[in-house]
């Protein structure tokens, strides 16, 4: 076949495509109107096609654990972390273990965090790192926020070794990485919660559950960048070092691993955000600490107080953030060879007086070693007060917000979305899926949703759709016209981006604190909270997508005469879409994970299911379900990934 003849053939397969697509979508349709003559096997799944999956994995639990002897394996390794976490919890809150020398006053720990940041990023992350721990102290947190980083200093280094381990494997192996790509791919798409359950089965509840959960969690992220940053190494490098004599292990270790260096920091900051992230929610399973804290005071609906930890958390979140991300990005530096070591070390140096300093006024001064609670400052009374008048002035609104959403929205789009026969629903995907990536698309998308079908839990799964379709919606009306205001100037992409950010640092738990203050415990605050966490990828990749978009593209556009508005609508959207796409796939991806989050307060999604099969420690319920979550991301996914990769053969034809 000829260059010239290929074009042509892949116009014609596309117009097939779309006549497949359209005609599967019209028999959709039809089983849709004709729903009252369907028989009950085609609207809903039939009791005889559901299959046992939960039955099965639980026995394949049953037996790993029990008759190969993995409990054993388990439990010693759950020794092992208890052990690293009694280390850490002695020396940050005092617990009474090995080595006895802690607590550490609060001002060492401050100091340390402030010079941390003055060596990482000069004076504005020094005042961060220090400012943070002061702020703890200060407002009586220091046991919990002490209680959650135990965790963290102990599960984030365990998951960076495990993932630069693994990434190197499979970046050594290319089967291995064929093998693990699928693998990521799940795990980076199950809810949090399906984390927790083989874990509680295991292991128990406790710190040491939290400690374990969040160690799996976290590794994924560091075994991608890891491969990513071992794939990116140029062969001019690794030619240099074998004609300077390395050989294998040496290229790994003197010359490949330092050149992936910052995509590997990067993994570490990744791994460092999973691990809060994943600590914050471990509360479910018993672990202490701020997460606890906050799931109790949002179930008590104490608002101010809940503020105050939702404070105290962000502000862990931005500092673990900046720290990390300045490390990645930041070049070594080599001394001079006639420097005197002290020169070298001077900060070192500064650290070890202020440390000794600060460890001296705190034998002195017992405020500067801990807060007690009852001297401890509290903006919560003030909050409450706030939020009681900024409540009743917004009530009237907030309150036809919920009527009119919960009447007139959300009810009729739940019934319709569960009325829809699943026929329907799969060939309607089916139909779409054809549409972008014709039958392997289509098949793709008939196995995800078939899946769920026969897991026996179609309604749930529709009402996760229904509250995660219409997040996304909500969430695009709000955050592309945020994101192509954003990449109007400069100066204000920077801003936004900064914005977009912190936002996503923020762990999922703080964005239920506004929405249930406004609103209460029902849908109209799950939805509400899931658009704002959702908002934030689409605000940031249609900003990134149109900042990106070609200088000469646009100076061509102008020259022809277009305006402003003409050149944003026919040449910088449409040029920005694939990347302004990767914000929508993300988006859904927050959606899900959030859906399933706030199922605390009382969804009837997926997620109260989870829930509940967390309380029993339902290992089979809980991968069911998280499955079926999972394959609704994993969907979205390849067809978005799809659609972008047949526009950039379009483009190339």
């Amino acid at each position: 076949m000829t260059d010239a003849a290929r074009p042509v053939m892949t116009s014609r397969t596309a117009i097939t495509a779309r006549q497949t697509a359209w005609l599967l979508l019209a028999v959709a349709a039809a089983l849709a109107l004709g729903k009252g003559l369907l028989p009950a096997g085609l609207i809903r799944p039939p009791d005889w096609a559901v299959l046992p999956f939960a039955g099965w994995i639980n026995s394949a639990f049953a037996f790993v654990r029990d008759d190969l002897g993995l409990m054993a394996l388990t439990r010693a390794f759950a020794d092992m972390v208890q052990w690293c976490l009694d280390v850490t919890a002695n020396l940050l809150y005092g617990k009474v273990r090995w080595p006895r020398l802690g607590p550490i006053p609060w001002s060492v720990i401050a100091v340390s965090a402030a010079m941390a940041g003055y060596a990482l990023g000069g004076l504005r992350l020094a005042l961060l790192g220090g400012g943070t721990f002061a702020w703890i102290a200060l407002m009586g947190q220091w046991q919990w926020a002490m209680e959650t980083l135990s965790v963290i200093i102990v599960a984030a280094p365990v998951s960076v070794l495990l993932g630069l381990v693994t990434g190197i494997l499979a970046w050594r192996w290319e089967r291995f990485e064929r093998v693990l790509n699928p693998m990521l791919n799940i795990a980076q798409s199950l809810p949090h919660f399906t984390y927790m359950i083989p874990v509680v089965v295991f292991i128990g509840v406790g710190p040491k559950a939290g400690a374990i959960v969040t160690i799996i969690f976290s590794v994924p992220p560091m075994v991608r960048m890891t491969l990513l940053g071992l794939k990116k190494v140029p062969p001019e490098v690794i030619e240099s070092g074998r004609m300077s004599g390395a050989d294998r292990w040496q290229l790994l270790t003197r010359v490949r691993l330092p050149t992936a260096r910052t995509e590997i920091l990067i993994g570490v900051n990744q791994v460092i955000m999973q691990c809060l992230a994943m600590v914050v929610l471990a509360s479910f399973i018993g672990m202490p600490g701020l997460g606890q804290k906050l799931l109790q005071l949002l179930q008590s609906l104490r608002i101010g107080l809940s503020i105050e930890i939702g404070i105290t958390i962000v502000l862990l979140a931005v500092m673990m953030d900046r720290l990390s991300k300045a490390w990645a990005t930041r070049l070594p530096t080599h001394d001079d060879l006639g420097m005197t070591w002290g020169k070298r070390h001077r900060l070192l140096l500064i650290w070890v007086a202020s440390v000794a300093v600060a460890a001296a006024l705190a034998a002195y001064f017992p405020y500067l070693h801990i807060v007690p609670r009852s001297q401890a400052l509290s903006i919560a009374g003030p909050l409450d007060h706030l939020m009681d008048g900024l409540i009743t002035v917004l009530s009237p609104v907030t309150q036809f917000l919920r009527w009119f959403l919960i009447s007139w929205v959300l009810i009729p789009l739940r019934d319709f979305t569960l009325s829809l026969p699943y026929a329907t629903v799969l060939l309607g995907l089916a139909a779409l899926g054809w549409a972008i990536g014709g039958r392997r698309s289509a098949l793709i998308c008939l196995g995800y949703f078939g899946f769920i079908a026969l897991s026996g839990w179609w309604d749930r799964a529709m009402i996760t759709v229904y509250m995660v379709g219409f997040s996304v919606f909500v969430a695009c009306l709000v955050g592309f016209p945020l994101g192509i205001w954003g990449a109007g100037t400069g100066a204000r992409s920077q801003k936004a981006l900064l914005i977009c950010d912190s936002l996503q640092t923020f762990p999922s738990f703080i964005y239920l604190i506004p929405v249930i203050m406004l609103f209460g415990v029902n849908d109209v605050a799950v939805i509400s909270a899931v658009v704002v966490f959702a908002a934030v990828p689409l605000v940031r990749y249609t900003i990134e997508g149109l900042r990106n978009v070609s200088p000469e593209l646009i100076e061509a556009a102008q020259m022809s005469g277009a305006t402003q508005r003409q050149i944003l609508r026919h040449v910088a959207i449409p040029t920005a879409l694939p990347t302004i796409m990767v914000g929508v796939n993300q988006s859904v991806m927050f959606s899900l994970f959030m859906v399933i989050i706030a199922a605390f307060i009382g969804t009837q999604d997926l997620g109260q299911e989870m829930q509940r099969a967390l309380s029993v420690a339902d290992v089979g319920k809980g991968f069911v379900l998280g499955g079926a979550v999972a394959a609704m991301g994993l969907m979205v996914d390849h067809l978005i990934t799809t659609w972008a990769q047949n526009r950039k053969q379009a483009e190339v034809h």
